[in-house]
């Protein structure tokens, strides 16, 4: 950035949604952020304003960055690795046990109508049925925010649950859950939300998994 931002910019960036990253403040305002290239002016209407990855990435202290580095990009909805606070969606085997509490099920409830709302405005025919840009950019944290949000449990230091991973396939996940019925049901949803599912057998172990990839129509 030519010149770092001033104490009130930043209160607007710090103050940015958590799950989709639109910006609230004056019509001057939210101008000077996009000459910092910490926000972006969506092209459709209402012509809401959103961070950019240098916008999120000084909001989450990692100092900022150029307005190279994507100011015409869409908006994060789930990232973060949750310890600054940034909303971050369980892919399943983190160390600690899955957060089942009140607290964390409004912040994934949150997170899902956020990305909701990201589909309207950035897939061009404003539908909500279908993933858009930024869950094919980030294919595993949107299929695990999906499978959160409908209430499947992710495996944790201990339980059982699913484990969504990468693939060396073009925008698809794996999707592992050692309970046969669970594993049908994460299929199920993924498909309601937009995703197509099918169900596979890895040839040495024998084990069943998904393979989940974004619909396109």
């Amino acid at each position: 950035m030519a010149r770092p931002p001033t104490a009130a910019q930043r209160r607007l960036v710090d103050g940015a949604d958590p799950a989709t990253g639109r910006l609230r403040g004056t019509p001057a305002q939210l101008a000077a952020l996009v000459r910092l290239g910490l926000a972006f002016r969506h092209p459709r209407p209402p012509h809401a304003h959103f961070l950019t990855p240098a916008g999120h990435r000084l909001r989450e202290g990692d100092g900022g960055g150029s307005p190279a580095d994507g100011a015409t990009q869409p908006p994060s909805a789930a990232s973060g690795a949750g310890s600054d606070g940034v909303f971050a969606a369980r892919v399943g085997g983190e160390q600690d046990a899955p957060d089942r509490s009140a607290a964390r099920l409004r912040e994934v409830r949150g997170a899902w109508q956020g990305l909701l709302e990201l589909r309207r405005m950035t897939n061009p025919d404003g539908a909500v049925d279908r993933p858009c840009g930024w869950e094919r950019a980030h294919l595993v944290r949107a299929a695990a925010l999906a499978l959160e949000a409908a209430g499947h449990r992710p495996a944790g230091a201990d339980p059982p649950g699913y484990r969504v991973r990468a693939t060396p396939q073009p925008e698809a996940v794996a999707v592992h859950e050692p309970d046969p019925a669970a594993l049908r049901a994460c299929a199920a949803t993924l498909e309601r939300a937009g995703w197509q599912a099918g169900e596979y057998t890895q040839p040495r172990t024998g084990t069943r998994y998904l393979l989940a990839s974004p619909r396109r129509v």
